[in-house]
């Protein structure tokens, strides 16, 4: 039944992803705000792959959360490094297809920024999919039992019967300590006392 769950919904993702890069594919970028739609797009369809997986029990059911950590230590260095690229890229004259370049080219990664903006479709689609790697699920929930209420007749049944074990036939408490004889059922004699000891010296003659 899980696999059959996740093979459905990876598939619906797969035609909702397909559909939307194809919306992407449908707007001509010859304007900043068409360039960053086309992107916005793309960067969805890798956002409803990750869902999908999410969706279909990838991890443990449960309520979607999103992870701290893979936030800040996977997803903002992948914002960071793959917007730097599609700022680049960004066709026109505006405010980041001016400055991006220049300031890559001071740094010196101008050359792999230029190469890899022939990748940014690419790109926007790993962003997307990377974000949707920062939501997790709690797992499913378990009720807890509450602890059944006992009565007070129980529990002194209970007491009574505890008592009763540890006593014998006749309600007298067995003594179990450890009885030491001669082996013929008698109590060994007790130990003489020690002798007390001198107060003072003997004399010498």
């Amino acid at each position: 039944m899980y696999g059959l769950t996740r093979g459905v919904t990876t598939l619906l993702g797969v035609l909702v992803a397909g559909f939307l890069l194809w919306l992407s594919a449908q707007i001509l970028p010859d304007t900043a705000g068409e360039y960053w739609a086309a992107l916005g797009l793309a960067a969805a369809a890798g956002l409803t792959m990750a869902l999908s997986q999410l969706l279909g029990g990838w991890t443990k059911w449960g309520w979607p959360r999103v992870s701290g950590k893979v936030f800040l230590l996977g997803f903002v260095p992948a914002l960071i490094l793959g917007g730097w690229v599609l700022a680049a890229g960004e066709p026109g004259d505006a405010f980041f297809a001016r400055n991006v370049g220049n300031w890559s080219d001071d740094i010196g990664i101008g050359g792999v920024v230029d190469d890899l903006t022939t990748m940014i479709p690419a790109i926007a689609f790993g962003i997307g999919l990377v974000f949707g790697f920062t939501f997790d699920t709690t797992g499913p929930r378990v009720r807890k039992r509450a602890p059944v209420p006992v009565s007070a007749e129980e529990q002194t049944a209970a007491t009574g019967r505890a008592d009763k074990a540890t006593t014998d036939g006749d309600g007298v408490g067995e003594d179990r300590r450890v009885q030491i004889g001669d082996g013929n059922g008698q109590e060994a004699p007790a130990p003489e006392p020690e002798p007390a000891p001198r107060t003072t010296e003997p004399t010498r003659s």
